[in-house]
């Protein structure tokens, strides 16, 4: 049986994270990961056919990237086997749960595209075009993922949507990386970004200022991650904030990727994906956002109650969301 055609494709990395144990730092396990492929699998995972364009390292690793992303349901049309070796990611958490991580990929296969790689047009199923991460920022593959996200932009035929995830410590000098983020932003229309994002794009703003300056360039909703204090929506209709549930948290990998499928999940099932994006999002009510933003977060707070990157499915979701309503109604 033929997958369906994809509805939304996702451009970015894998990397092959080396998560703590419980043995002692000196053992660690590999997980696969890496922000746009946790955000392809969080929205496959709650049915929305999804295509990945990745380039998987040509090692023990990128074998198991790909057993991770094809047995999530992605459309294997957009991996690309390279001759590089798979990005690598050294994870600490802290007591909080909190993740940091410390990053090997000089010469990872992620970022290296090639002409021709990377489609000249996409299908007309697909309804939004996502970019974020690493592959923003690191060539030579930033400049041409930049030109196709340009080229989405002007045909105004899809929602393009970025999340820039700032790594500060691998993403070249932080004035050119600063300048290029914002010039992904205007040339979106849907914009996720955490507090920290913010901190370093605008480091003299507080988050919701900051997110207001996003807005102001273009991006028909900005949504803005406040880790435990839950997410801020911005869009014509104005601004709508949602605290997220009261969870145990194991740790918060993925966690940010996990809100990002599922915001785009919930808006292709809402009709807001697709050709004439900014009439599309411009029909997001208040009461919408909210729900928008319940939903993401709530994705989120599932997330983070397991260890890695491992985003719930739409079951898992619908019964956290049930404890949610639950929990307002008592």
């Amino acid at each position: 049986m033929n997958a369906p055609s994809p509805r939304l494709v996702v451009v970015g990395e894998n990397v092959m994270d080396l998560l703590p144990t419980p043995h002692g730092t000196d053992v660690l396990r590999a997980v696969p990961g890496g922000g746009p492929a946790n955000t392809a699998v969080a929205a496959a995972r709650l049915g929305t056919p999804t295509r990945l364009f990745a380039r998987i390292g040509a090692d023990g690793f990128g074998d198991r990237i790909r057993e991770r992303l094809l047995g999530e349901g992605l459309d294997p049309a957009g991996l690309v086997a390279a001759d590089e070796p798979s990005a690598l990611a050294v994870a600490t958490v802290g007591p909080d749960g909190s993740a940091r991580y410390d990053f090997r990929m000089d010469d990872a296969a992620d970022w290296r595209w090639r002409p021709g790689e990377l489609p000249e047009a996409l299908e007309p199923e697909v309804r939004a075009v996502h970019a974020a991460s690493l592959a923003l920022f690191r060539e030579p593959g930033a400049a041409r993922i930049e030109a196709m996200l340009r080229r989405e932009h002007g045909r105004d035929e899809v929602t393009v949507s970025l999340d820039p995830n700032i790594r500060p410590g691998v993403i070249g000098d932080p004035d050119e990386a600063r300048a290029l983020a914002l010039r992904h932003a205007a040339q979106a229309h849907v914009v996720k970004a955490s507090d920290e994002d913010l901190a370093f794009l605008y480091p003299d703003l507080p988050p919701l200022r900051a997110a207001r300056a996003i807005a102001a360039l273009g991006p028909a909703l900005v949504v803005v991650t406040l880790g435990p204090e839950g997410a801020v929506a911005l869009s014509h209709t104005g601004e709508v904030a949602v605290r997220a549930p009261r969870v145990r948290v194991a740790d918060t990998v993925g966690a940010g990727d996990a809100f990002m499928g599922a915001l785009l999940h919930w808006l292709d099932r809402a009709g807001r994906l697709g050709a004439g994006p900014r009439a599309r999002l411009a029909e997001l009510g208040q009461d919408a956002l909210r729900e928008l933003l319940a939903f993401a977060t709530a994705a989120a707070a599932c997330t983070v109650t397991r260890e890695g990157a491992d985003s719930p499915t739409a079951e898992e979701l619908a019964a956290v969301l049930r404890g949610v309503d639950a929990t307002a109604q008592g």
